[in-house]
């Protein structure tokens, strides 16, 4: 029903006789190089054939816009440019179409469609040829003498006098009159033959031109794959280099592992040091405790004095251990700032990255 509402619309006569989906383009107008989408989405796409002038055509509506009305002539070719994209060019219409397929089978099976009705119309175009030819050859034998020509109604019904009197002898002027009837079919025959050539000759010469577009836009098209090229190689470049960021930053992971067991270091010596000073103040109150007996006070001393000597031995270890946690808050806070120059190198190369993308979709939506 929306082939029936378009604005136009194929006959009566026709009927589809193949369908698909695709995107349609076309070459621009004024640079011949670039192609101007014409549907914002994929489309139907749809051969038909006129049984009555026995020809084949392509129409292809969005909506109530008729965005492609070619005839398939046998000068056109189909074209395919890539593995989902197909062209051809149509001189009556002095533009290229393109179409962009969902898959390769889609446009293998369009082609093929498009190479038979070309061989169809080709056929169609000589058997019309051997027509006109036909047609032309009895009125030129007709023209020099007494034979009438079959085309005309005198020679199959005779002239209005011949049904009034039937009886009446034939004038040498009526038997004249079918030779020279004859002549204007002469005349057109080579009419029609010029008006062949000269058609013919214009369908040369567009497609002199649109050949020229074609190789043209052919060239341009391999100047953007090896673009795309560049810019893939450029990808997996930066794609690398994200990599290594990714290990530098592995590496802090096992840099915070240290500093997590450092800490729990830190704070078993603190529990044994407070253990310790708890040892500590038991062995002095043992001492206060011990005034009555001298052995036990001596004893008692004996222990303080290790204790002590144990506690300043802690007390170096407890140093140690701090020097140690202030160079690892140094190498943590190093680390840090390393990290963060990483994270700006990153956030600079992911928007490198996104810049790249967006260009290669515009790329790819203009192709």
């Amino acid at each position: 029903m929306k082939l029936r509402e378009a604005m136009i619309k194929p006959g009566d006569s026709e009927q589809p006789i193949f369908s698909t989906r695709a995107h349609v383009f076309q070459i621009d107008p004024n640079t011949k190089k670039n192609w101007v989408p014409t549907s914002k989405h994929a489309v139907t796409v749809s051969y038909f054939f006129d049984s009555t002038r026995n020809v084949y055509r392509i129409i292809s509506l969005d909506g109530s816009k008729a965005i492609i009305n070619s005839t398939i002539t046998p000068n056109m070719t189909f074209t395919k440019t890539s593995q989902k994209f197909g062209q051809w060019a149509d001189s009556r219409a002095n533009t290229v179409y393109g179409l962009g397929f969902s898959t390769e089978s889609h446009l293998v099976k369009f082609a093929d469609k498009f190479a038979e009705f070309k061989e169809a119309a080709r056929l169609a175009k000589e058997r019309s040829q051997e027509k006109i030819e036909f047609t032309s050859t009895p009125s030129q034998e007709s023209a020099p003498g007494d034979l009438q020509s079959p085309l005309t109604s005198e020679s199959i019904n005779g002239t209005d006098e011949d049904q009034v009197a039937p009886g009446t002898p034939q004038h040498s002027g009526a038997r004249a009159e079918p030779s020279q009837n004859a002549l204007p079919f002469s005349h057109s025959s080579s009419s029609i033959s010029k008006h062949w050539e000269a058609e013919l000759a214009a369908l040369k010469g567009n497609n002199a031109k649109l050949t020229a577009a074609l190789l043209e836009s052919t060239a341009n098209v391999k100047q953007w794959k090896q673009q795309l090229a560049a810019y893939q190689e450029e990808a997996e470049r930066l794609h690398k280099r994200v990599t290594e960021l990714e290990c530098v930053s592995g590496q802090t992971t096992v840099i915070k592992s240290q500093k997590t067991e450092l800490n729990r270091t830190i704070e078993e010596l603190e529990l044994a040091l407070k253990a310790k000073e708890e040892e500590l103040e038991s062995l002095k109150a043992e001492v206060e405790s011990a005034n009555e007996f001298k052995f036990q006070k001596d004893l008692l001393t004996q222990k303080l004095k290790d204790s002590e000597s144990r506690n300043q031995t802690l007390e170096v270890q407890l140093s140690d251990l701090e020097q140690r946690l202030e160079s690892s808050q140094l190498e943590r806070e190093a680390c840090q700032t390393s990290l963060r120059s990483l994270l700006v190198l990153l956030d600079t190369k992911i928007f490198e990255l996104t810049e790249l993308r967006d260009t290669l979709a515009k790329m790819i939506e203009n192709s």
